[in-house]
């Protein structure tokens, strides 16, 4: 445990009498992430010497999580650069070379991002037949045009009408559906292909804004969320090298593994519950039981600490954030962590010893006819299987070898989850199967998959902008404790980092690294004299 000479002394002041001693102050980091290893580094880099990162896990990276198999990597996790203008992440990648084997094909410029923008989606149907190609791309195109409607609500201000109830899922399902059905050149069999198409769509893009379904994600508020321009990478030796990179600088002594964290005391509150446990905690000097925060480990051990980075995903926050605090946050902060979504999705990958798809085939997407005029996109339980949207062609395959990626997400995703990998596997070969007419498809030799929802240190994948919910309830979320009037005099006790923290980048890794950077950059500001 680390310990400084500290005064109980309570002050509104964030310099307190014995930082003014110019002790260093001691800073607590919760989780390893990329928020977590990013305000650990620029605060080190800065000059802080009593920096400690607590990973409740075995293993740094958080969200990132690439597993090596054979010659090639794959990723559980975050998987690409979204844009390079400006991106901390992709030049990290640039800047040490991470990027030098990504081929044309996986520098993809697409909205949705495949594994390669080489070769043609395949758009199949329950029945076994191939969408036409051109039914498909006059498809995406209106598709694509009301997509880009959804956006202008909040990048342009409109008004958003009672039909819609605020829900991209609602505004494009009833937008698309009547263009549709309003075409004079297409027959009724084309038609209802394209209406089916719309629930593909949605459930791919579901998978992209990590929402049970698009129905809840808010359509006001869609628009936010910015794409930094330039194009989408992927890091051939693993995303992992991105953790690596951040974690180089870190000392191995600041970062402890297995370590979850039971709760935040802040504010002072040194209960008689801490002081009982304290008593048995033979590291903890007498003078360190008045500090502001104490970090109660599920260990038992207390870490006294001036300034506590909370990096926890908001599905955690979700589960915890009544136990994890003491006292309990704010209403406000609570309110903005109910309100905020996140939820689950995952990727099976499926290896075969020779593919059964096409050379040009880059994905195989499946389009369920019996959808064409569905509203729901929740399933029972034992057909979750239909909430899985796709199969990406991991390319190259000199790479990969012959490895196809699945996305599934929502309650669907938990429910696979629960299932074993020959389940899965199994499940997964019937609707190749079924799909593309191919009764001889041999089951994969291999199976590997992620479980994001049911791991209790993260319960979900990414954040978005739920219905009900804005950008203010990020800056809510993001917000330190206790509040003050200004941020000069705000002792910025316990601090909020995480991909949904930053209003205008969740849902990504850059988001997460800027996010750490900017609690760091708070500490240095208001420890400027002490680090000169």
């Amino acid at each position: 445990m680390q310990s400084c000479e500290i005064s109980a002394d309570s002050t509104d002041d964030p310099l307190s009498s014995g930082l003014r001693r110019k002790r260093q102050p001691r800073i607590v980091v919760i989780g390893a992430g990329l928020a977590g290893l990013s305000a650990a580094k620029a605060l080190l880099e800065s000059g802080f010497t009593d920096v400690t990162i607590l990973e409740a896990t075995d293993r740094i990276g958080g969200r990132v999580q690439s597993v090596k198999l054979g010659h090639a990597t794959f990723e559980l996790g975050a998987t690409w650069i979204h844009g390079s203008h400006g991106n901390p992440v992709y030049h990290l990648a640039e800047d040490n070379g991470l990027l030098e084997e990504t081929t044309d094909g996986e520098r993809s410029v697409g909205r949705i991002s495949l594994y390669s923008k080489n070769g043609v989606a395949y758009h199949l149907t329950n029945n076994g037949q191939r969408i036409p190609k051109d039914v498909v791309e006059e498809f995406s195109d209106l598709y694509n045009e009301v997509y880009n409607l959804t956006q202008e609500f909040f990048q342009r201000g409109k008004p958003v009408n009672a039909e819609s109830q605020n829900s991209v899922g609602v505004f494009t399902r009833d937008v698309v559906r009547k263009r549709v059905k309003a075409d004079p050149d297409d027959t009724e069999a084309v038609k209802r292909l394209k209406l089916a198409m719309i629930q593909q769509y949605l459930k791919v893009e579901s998978c992209e804004s990590s929402s049970h379904s698009m129905d809840e994600v808010s359509l006001s508020e869609f628009g936010e969320w910015t794409e930094i321009p330039g194009a989408h990478h992927i890091i051939p030796c693993g995303f992992i090298k991105i953790v690596e990179i951040l974690a180089r600088s870190i000392p191995e002594s600041v970062i402890q593994l297995r370590k979850p964290v039971k709760c935040i005391h802040w504010n002072q509150s040194v209960s008689k519950e801490i002081e009982r446990v304290a008593d048995h905690n033979s590291d903890l000097p007498e003078e360190d039981k008045g500090s502001d925060v104490f970090v109660e480990c599920e260990d038992c051990e207390f870490i006294p600490a001036d300034h506590v980075i909370v990096t926890v995903s908001l599905g955690v926050l979700k589960k915890r954030h009544e136990s994890l605090f003491h006292p309990r946050l704010p209403e406000e902060k609570v309110m903005a962590i109910e309100k905020l979504g996140i939820n689950t999705t995952d990727k099976i990958f499926l290896e075969f010893e020779e593919p059964f798809w096409s050379s040009e085939c880059n994905s195989i997407q499946f389009v369920w006819e019996d959808e064409a005029e569905s509203e729901s996109l929740t399933y029972p339980e034992e057909l979750w299987y239909k909430k899985i949207c796709s199969f990406d062609v991991l390319y190259p395959p000199e790479r990969y070898g012959y490895v196809l990626s699945g996305w599934i997400c929502g309650e669907e995703a938990l429910i696979m989850e629960k299932c074993d990998d020959e389940t899965v596997a199994e499940t997964c070969t019937e609707m190749l199967r079924k799909f593309t007419g191919n009764p001889n498809i041999p089951k994969p030799r291999r199976i590997l998959r992620s479980s994001w929802g049911s791991n209790p240190n993260f319960r979900g994948s990414y954040s978005y902008t739920q219905v009900g919910s804005s950008g203010a309830d990020v800056e809510k979320l993001a917000k330190p404790l206790p509040y003050a009037e200004s941020s000069k005099t705000a002792p910025m006790q316990v601090m909020f980092s995480g991909e949904a923290t930053h209003r205008k980048y969740y849902s990504t890794t850059h988001g997460a690294v800027l996010s750490g950077q900017r609690e760091a950059a708070h500490l240095i500001e208001m420890y400027q004299d002490l680090l000169q």
